[in-house]
């Protein structure tokens, strides 16, 4: 190989950082356009008929909407107790249980992505002019400065708990964290999320039968 001829992984890490604006805003408006019909069409049980019908795909799908902040039509907690009760055998499947929590924490972390990739390219303004995200400028400010604070561990802690679930994605990419440090962390969140979500409704079930 010639001497400074780029390798088949350099050409394709170029081609990542060159369009990654492009494919993440794809996925984020594709994600807004899913989330909005189904915000305008679907009721509170239709994500449950989803995951019955769909399985573990529908499960993804959903999260990736979570992830990316355009979930409007079903509950983010509810979600993986849903899967655990219509696609695993109940409490004695662990590896049932483990995958429906892998393709959970999957899903998530990809919409996050997204959402960061594009806050990380297109900028503060151009989200706040968009009519899918839902975070105001206040909020913004206010998530902004939990992150000056805390840094990048504000992202798995966020992540890991209800009602700031994924608000520090966009002042994580506006403060242009590195891209695998931040799925890493995200992931992590969501880990810690839907696994304590998932142990709440399993001993739910196995106390009161619930599931």
């Amino acid at each position: 190989m010639a001497h400074g001829t780029p390798t088949g992984t350099e050409r394709l890490g170029r081609f990542f950082e060159r369009y990654a604006v492009y494919l993440a805003g794809g996925v984020t408006l594709a994600c807004a356009a899913v989330g909005i019909y189904l915000f305008l069409f679907a009721d509170s049980e239709y994500a449950a008929r989803l995951l019955d019908r769909y399985g573990l795909a529908a499960l993804f799908c959903i999260l990736v909407l979570e992830g990316a902040m355009l979930l409007y039509f079903a509950p983010s907690e509810a979600l993986v107790p849903a899967g655990i009760a219509l696609l695993t055998g109940g409490a004695g499947d662990y590896v049932g249980i483990a995958t429906v929590i892998g393709v959970a924490v999957l899903g998530a972390t990809v919409g996050q992505y997204a959402l960061f990739t594009v806050a990380k390219r297109a900028g503060r303004e151009y989200l706040l002019e968009q009519s899918w995200f839902r975070v105001s400028r206040d909020q913004l400010e206010r998530f902004d400065g939990w992150f000056d604070r805390w840094g990048p561990l504000a992202v798995p802690v966020s992540n890991s708990l209800l009602f700031t679930r994924g608000m520090l994605t966009v002042p994580a990419g506006l403060a242009d964290m590195d891209d695998r440090t931040f799925v890493a962390l995200s992931a992590l969140g969501s880990v810690i999320f839907q696994s304590w979500l998932a142990g709440f409704a399993l001993l739910l079930d196995v106390r009161f039968g619930v599931l």
